[in-house]
C-alpha cells in the first residue's frame, strides 16, 4: 500500500528524521509529509472503531475491535480490508502495556513493539515505546508527550526532541452532532504513518480507559 498523498502548503514541511523509522515496514514511509484525519465514533458496537483518511479523503486504514473480548484487542486493516498489526492490552499491567504484532498475530516471533504509559499516575500523557529487539527496556525507542485529553501530542525519537509526528484535535459542530471525534496527526517524512496510527489507537484506548 503506497503512502497517502501530500499535495503541499505554503509553509515548509517539517525536517525528515535522521533516518528513516520503518518499524512495520519501509512501504509506509514516504519523502514527504503525510497528513491523516483519524474519526473516531463516539458509539461503536464493536468498540473502538476508526477511519484513517488522506489528505484526499481517502480511506487508507481502519480499525476494529471485538464486541466481547477478554483482553482489549485491536486490529489495523489496510483499506482493501487486509490486517496490517493487531494490538492487544496485557492483562495485569499497571502501566497499561499494550502489545503490537505483525498481521493478525499474537505470536511473540510476530511482536513488533510494545507501549506503556511512563509512569502509573499521569497529570499529562507520557509513553513509553519499545521496539521488540529491545527486551532490556531500560531506555525507550520512542516516546510520546501531550494531552490526549485535548488530543495534542508529539511523538519522538526516543528522549530526544526530535520529533517525528504530531497531532491536534479537529473540532467541528457536525462531528458532535454526528457523534464523531476528529483530530489530524502529522507524520513527518520517512517516518511509518502505519506505525504512528496504531499509536494513536493505543492512546485512544488507554484514555478511554482512564475515563470509565
Amino acid at each position: 500500500m503506497a503512502a497517502p498523498y501530500y499535495g503541499g502548503g505554503p509553509a515548509p514541511p517539517p525536517a525528515a528524521a535522521p533516518a528513516p523509522v520503518a518499524v512495520v515496514s519501509p512501504q509506509f514511509c514516504a519523502p514527504y509529509v503525510v497528513p491523516l484525519t483519524v474519526t473516531k465514533k463516539a458509539i461503536s458496537l464493536s468498540d473502538g472503531d476508526f477511519t484513517v483518511t488522506d489528505a484526499n479523503g481517502a480511506v487508507v486504514l481502519r480499525v476494529k475491535g471485538a464486541i466481547f473480548s477478554v483482553r482489549h484487542r485491536r486490529v489495523l486493516l489496510d483499506a482493501a480490508g487486509q490486517p496490517i498489526l493487531s494490538m492487544q492490552e496485557k492483562v495485569f499491567s499497571m502501566h497499561n502495556r499494550w502489545e503490537v504484532f505483525r498481521g493478525d498475530s499474537s505470536n511473540a516471533s510476530d511482536l513488533l513493539f510494545t507501549a506503556k504509559k511512563s509512569s502509573i499516575i499521569q497529570l499529562k500523557t507520557e509513553m513509553d515505546i519499545f521496539l521488540a529487539a529491545n527486551t532490556a527496556q531500560q531506555l525507550c525507542d520512542f516516546k510520546i508527550k501531550g494531552s490526549y485529553f485535548d488530543r495534542s501530542c508529539a511523538f519522538y525519537l526516543g528522549d530526544s526532541n526530535n520529533m517525528i509526528a504530531q497531532m491536534n484535535r479537529q473540532f467541528t459542530v457536525s462531528n458532535v452532532l454526528l457523534g464523531k471525534d476528529t483530530f489530524g496527526v502529522t507524520v513527518f517524512p520517512n517516518v511509518d504513518y502505519v506505525f504512528i496510527a496504531a499509536l494513536v489507537v493505543i492512546l485512544d484506548e488507554i484514555h478511554r480507559e482512564r475515563s470509565d
